[in-house]
Formats: C-alpha cells, sequence, structure tokens
C-alpha cells in the first residue's frame, strides 16, 4: 500500500519557513499577482514555492484559477498555524536578542487611518530613533480598523497598535498619545462656502456625511443632530463626499488643513461645531519581555516628557 505524506514529519527547514511566509504573505494579498509585489519575486516564483509547500505538507492549501483565489480548509488551518508559528519565532529573536542587549528583528504596529499628518508626529519621531538605535530592526506597520488591531495585539499578531479611546479592554495596556480636533467642513463647491455667516439652522438643513464606525458617546452627540444622508467608513470617504459640493461633515483638523490652505474647504461654526478624538498606543499586558518594544515604547515616552 502506498503511504501518504506525513506532513512535516523531519525537521523544520530554513526553506520551510521561507515556503510558510511566502504563503502568509500569497493569504493576506488576495492571490498570488497581489503578493509579487510584497514578496518582490516573480508569480511563477510563487507558484513553485506553493506547490513545494503543498507537496511538502500533502495538502491542498488553496483554490486558484479563474474563480480567482481562495483558501481550501485544510488552508486555513496551515495559516492559523503559520501565524502561531512566525509569530513564536519572532518571540524567540526578540528573547534571545535581550540577552545580547541588541537590537535585531522586527516591530510590527497597527494603525488607523489618516494619522500621518497630525502636527505632533509623535509616532513617526519615536520610529526614527527605533531605527537609529538599532539599525537592523525591521518596520512593519498595517493600516486597520481599531477592533482588528486590538485583536491583533492580543493574540501577538501585532506588537503595538495605535487606536482611537473608544473603550477599555482588560488585556491591554494603553499609552496616551494625541488628542485629535475634528470640525464640521464644507467644500469650495458647497452653497455655504462663501456665505458671510452660518447659522445653526442653516447647518441643520444640510445633507450630512457620518462616519459608519464606531464613536464615543459624546462625539455622536455633535452628529445627531444633523441630517445624515450618506456615510462613509473611513475619513478619506467622508473627504470624498464633502468634496463633492453636496454633503458637510467632520474631518480632522490636520487632516483638512491642505484642501483648507488650497481655499477648496473651509470650516463651519468654528466654535460650536468641533470635538476632539483620544488615542493611544496599546500593547498586550504580560506579553514576553521584547527589547525592540520596548525601547520603542521608552521612545514614545520621551516625547510625551518632551512636551510633544
Amino acid at each position: 500500500m502506498k503511504s501518504l505524506p506525513h506532513a512535516l514529519s523531519g525537521q523544520i527547514s530554513d526553506s520551510d519557513i521561507r515556503q510558510l511566509r511566502i504563503f502568509k504573505a500569497v493569504v493576506e494579498c488576495g492571490g498570488f499577482s497581489a503578493a509579487e509585489v510584497q514578496l518582490n519575486i516573480s508569480r511563477s516564483a510563487i507558484s513553485i514555492s506553493m506547490a513545494d509547500l503543498e507537496q511538502r505538507l500533502g495538502l491542498r492549501l488553496c483554490q486558484r484559477g479563474r474563480a480567482g483565489f481562495s483558501l481550501t480548509a485544510e488552508g486555513a488551518q496551515v495559516h492559523a498555524a503559520t501565524l502561531q508559528l512566525l509569530t513564536s519565532l519572532e518571540g524567540f529573536r526578540t528573547r534571545v536578542n535581550a540577552i545580547h542587549a541588541r537590537l535585531k528583528g522586527e516591530l510590527n504596529i497597527g494603525i488607523t487611518d489618516n494619522l500621518v499628518t497630525m502636527q505632533h508626529m509623535r509616532i513617526t519621531d519615536s520610529l526614527a530613533r527605533l531605527k537609529q538605535r538599532g539599525p537592523d530592526v525591521g518596520i512593519n506597520i498595517s493600516m486597520l480598523p481599531p477592533n482588528e488591531i486590538e485583536l491583533r495585539v492580543l493574540d501577538g499578531r501585532l506588537h503595538i497598535g495605535v487606536v482611537p479611546d473608544l473603550r477599555t479592554l482588560a488585556g491591554l495596556e494603553y499609552l496616551p498619545l494625541y488628542g485629535e480636533t475634528s470640525q464640521l467642513y464644507c467644500s469650495h463647491t458647497h452653497p455655504l462656502f462663501d456665505a458671510n455667516s452660518v447659522s445653526s439652522a442653516q447647518i441643520l438643513q444640510q445633507d450630512a456625511v457620518v462616519p459608519a464606525y464606531a464613536q464615543t458617546a459624546a462625539i455622536k452627540a455633535q452628529y445627531q443632530p444633523l441630517k445624515a444622508s450618506a456615510t462613509a467608513t473611513d475619513r478619506e470617504g467622508i473627504a470624498f463626499l464633502i468634496m463633492t459640493g453636496c454633503y458637510i461633515g467632520f474631518l480632522p483638523t490636520h487632516f483638512a488643513d491642505r484642501w483648507v490652505s488650497q481655499g477648496k474647504m473651509r470650516p463651519l461654526l468654528r466654535e460650536q461645531m468641533h470635538y476632539v478624538t483620544h488615542y493611544s498606543a496599546i500593547t498586550r499586558r504580560g506579553a514576553p519581555d521584547n527589547l525592540i518594544l520596548q525601547t520603542y515604547l521608552s521612545e514614545l515616552k520621551q516625547e510625551e516628557s518632551a512636551g510633544h
């Protein structure tokens, strides 16, 4: 009787790890073509690696063809196991690095959208100093919704995240970072743009775009009186709709400043229509020692003590 292959029956080699990293990238990118750019290798090389991995495991990991890319049930289980393995490998490397007090490894950070234009660049400046202290550190940034960042920090896929203060989870540590001011805006093609004065009654008559993502109760109260006629899943979507000239909407001032300076947007009722969103850096409570993460956190705290 012909025996079935035993998945990874021997030692796990560097080649196996490389193939698993390729598999992870293919899944995250949603197919071979999209993974080419991230991996910087050809689609044929990706295809060969995936075929070798499937042969090594004795499993069909994905469906690929005209219908598009999709994971098999076995592929989904292997993907979950791959994430655990790669996270454990990175944890091992950072622990060993801590013994030698060397910064060599990766920092995986998750950030919510549109924070890069903040005037006080605590995230950026701290990353720059981390890179100066550890030139060999690899920095991987994922732009994700807040709930996904929380989940990935809790399960170890991310070392640190930056999220708005919408709730407090028991398994996370919080380091306050920013207070982000948002104001109500219209575009240069909106009827209110050239008005000498704008009243609250006029504001309430205008079509408004409101966020389709979580907000605190205090912020929701700012939206409640508006005539909600459209929604957007992020601030860029809100900006798109404001720029149509058909809607008013709230945007962070640092994000909207580019259009205001070009004369393409103006704030409305600056004194009344505004709110502040607070952001924090989150890490997993009780996570294993990680010299790179601790160094980055110390740089963030240094920014805070410097008055930024």
